[in-house]
């Protein structure tokens, strides 16, 4: 691990101490909700800052606040459709401008970012059912599926995986491919690495992932593939590329995934990067290891853009 990476992971292990805490946070059901968004987009205004050659335009969406994320020269006929994180109960396209639009510079091509229900007021399948409506907006405005490209990170990483079993299901055509940052599938949480990662886990308060998931389920059935995808039926998915850190407790989400991915016969990649922690690839370009993750994310939506064009 690169010496700025430790720097990172141990920053983040003890950020509790920036805050004057001598402990940890703990999330439980007592947590207050509304404090935690508002400390997300406050967090997320502070870190804005302009991008050369990016522009953010309001998208005129009746549904949803939308965010059109413009790149100088890029083509104006491929998008990328991007499910921003947040565990499921925060974050928002304010919140995310700046990393997909860090993102898209890299890359050369568009976004567009919205905002899904947040549970626990919406709970699972209000985010699902908003991803597949913009996507089918998108579909409406003349895009291609070949020409749409779908990412996310973390809660939005496992709500694009389950867009994509509501579309298969509704016999809606689907995108060119799909690229995951650290996603989150089982609602269950019944992956070894939920207990063989939590010390090693730097990103992850202890409860969240109970709380969260359990809010994101609400009454439903958190086997339910637009829940978990992990236990969807996933023949027949477009081409996925994955990247998730070996010392997160979402380690097991990805690979179980990514196995049954692969039984199904779906072209599915892959990358557990040693020692890196929870959605590591959307820090690049500050330390080596996540920047030559997001270029590896980079090359291989390209690859896809470019075929069949």
């Amino acid at each position: 691990m690169s010496f700025k990476a430790k720097c990172f992971h141990y920053f983040l292990k003890y950020r509790h101490l920036m805050k004057g805490m001598l402990t940890a946070e703990v999330i439980s059901t007592n947590t207050n909700i509304e404090k935690l968004r508002y400390e997300t987009e406050k967090m997320a205004e502070r870190l804005v800052k302009p991008i050369e050659g990016v522009t953010f335009t309001e998208a005129e969406f009746i549904e949803f606040y939308a965010v059109w994320v413009k790149v100088n020269g890029a083509p104006n006929d491929k998008v990328i459709l991007y499910f921003h994180g947040g565990g499921f109960v925060m974050g928002s396209a304010r919140s995310h401008r700046n990393i997909v639009g860090n993102f898209c510079k890299r890359l050369g091509y568009n976004a567009l970012l919205f905002d899904y229900r947040l549970a626990p007021e919406h709970p699972s399948p209000a985010a699902v059912i908003d991803g597949a409506k913009i996507y089918c907006r998108l579909l409406a405005e003349g895009y291609e599926p070949k020409n749409i490209i779908f990412a996310g990170d973390s809660a939005g990483a496992g709500i694009e995986l389950s867009v994509l079993l509501k579309l298969k299901d509704e016999e809606i055509p689907m995108p060119k491919a799909c690229v995951a940052f650290s996603p989150c599938t089982d609602m269950t949480l019944s992956g070894d690495s939920h207990h063989s990662r939590e010390k090693r886990d730097p990103c992850t308060p202890k409860g969240a992932n109970e709380t969260y998931t359990k809010y994101y389920v609400g009454n439903g059935d958190p086997m339910h593939p637009y829940a978990s995808p992990l236990f969807g039926a996933l023949e027949g998915l477009p081409q996925i590329f994955i990247q998730v850190g070996d010392n997160e407790t979402l380690l097991d989400d990805s690979v179980r995934f990514a196995k049954k991915a692969k039984e199904a016969g779906v072209d599915v990649q892959i990358e557990v990067w040693p020692g890196m922690f929870h959605c590591f690839p959307l820090m690049a370009p500050m330390f080596k290891e996540a920047d030559e993750a997001m270029e590896r994310a980079c090359r291989f939506i390209r690859r896809n853009f470019e075929l069949d064009n």
